[in-house]
């Protein structure tokens, strides 16, 4: 008797922060070596509305920021916290896209959980608690990007 009823506010899937219907999204290039983790973050920010490129190391970064033209880009890298960092100041520079294209690197260690730390230049550091905190803080950094006008 009704308890087959789907109801969106039970629904266990996570809701998208930006709407759909307000036509394209920004780019977001998603850098993450493991190829689940990649197809994981790829899926959420999909829901979210954005569109989403992938790449699987340094190299496939900087082309395809060179190709894309992100809005943002988020490294998520095994290694040594450093190691990424530098990584994506690598990839920015590399790529040319400017320091106008927010950088979010996720990070493991040497900073708290559900903390994020700008480190300068329009480059983070973040490790959040849960998808749905990484979600509202790119959301938080893209509504400062100026529209070209």
């Amino acid at each position: 008797m009704g308890a087959n009823v789907y109801s969106p506010a039970l629904s266990t899937r996570p809701r998208p922060l930006v709407p759909k219907d307000n036509g394209a999204h920004a780019p977001i290039l998603v850098v993450e070596d493991v190829h689940e983790t990649r197809d994981g973050i790829e899926k959420l920010l999909t829901t979210d509305g954005y569109r989403v490129a992938v790449a699987r190391d340094e190299q496939d970064a900087i082309e395809n920021a060179q190709r894309r033209c992100p809005d943002l880009i988020l490294v998520s890298l095994a290694g040594l916290s450093d190691d990424v960092i530098a990584t994506a100041r690598n990839i920015r520079e590399r790529s040319e896209v400017g320091e106008r294209v927010p950088v979010v690197v996720f990070c493991i260690e040497g900073i708290g959980e559900g903390n994020e730390i700008d480190i300068g230049r329009n480059l983070y550091v973040t490790r959040p608690d849960n998808f749905n905190q990484l979600r509202s803080f790119l959301a938080r950094l893209l509504k400062k990007i100026p529209v070209a006008a």
